[in-house]
């Protein structure tokens, strides 16, 4: 995966004035933006996992930040693209190794400082969906100390500052997308 590959999905992301700062960001760093050793600041790939009728989500209970979140992480050399390490995350940190994302197109973008317990500066984390059965068995990984479903319209309350509203922003698209 390289810098140019990145772009040209970023560029096909919602228009938007965090899109172009992504894509800055990119152009301007290169194949370092992309790896966890190439700077304090890089981009991590993510997955909104969901039931079939998007009515729960699935969260794991991150060890480090001691919060709700969606799956994700950084990119590892052996990921062919954004699609491959945000699959690759969701399929480690929830367990099910079938899950496969719902769209190849990126669905959430999210610059989020990191602090405490964290080695990066910040994570440019970019965003996809996918959907699993509630029934379908889940295992905790090592970075995780907990992953459990819950209703979208009740979240717990350990959540990172603004998750809530991505959620709903995810939300909204995947259900305009449906429709």
């Amino acid at each position: 995966m390289y810098a140019a590959d990145v772009a040209r999905v970023l560029a096909d992301a919602p228009a938007s004035t965090l899109r172009d700062r992504y894509l800055a960001f990119v152009r301007e760093h290169g194949d370092a933006a992309l790896w966890r050793a190439g700077g304090p600041e890089h981009l991590t790939a993510s997955c909104f996992v969901f039931s079939p009728d998007l009515t729960h989500v699935l969260l794991c209970l991150h060890r480090k930040g001691a919060f709700w979140v969606q799956f994700g992480g950084h990119l590892e050399p052996g990921d062919t693209s954004l699609v491959d390490a945000a699959r690759r995350e969701a399929r480690e940190e929830s367990g099910i190794a079938t899950l496969e994302l719902a769209a190849t197109r990126v669905i959430d973008l999210d610059r989020h400082d990191l602090h405490g317990g964290f080695s990066c500066a910040a994570h440019w984390d970019v965003g996809f969906v996918a959907t699993v059965p509630r029934d379908t068995d889940t295992t905790v990984s090592d970075e995780s100390d907990d992953v459990r479903w819950f209703p979208v319209d009740a979240l717990p309350e350990s959540l990172p500052d603004g998750f809530a509203r991505r959620l709903d922003a995810v939300l909204s698209t995947v259900r305009d997308e449906v429709h």
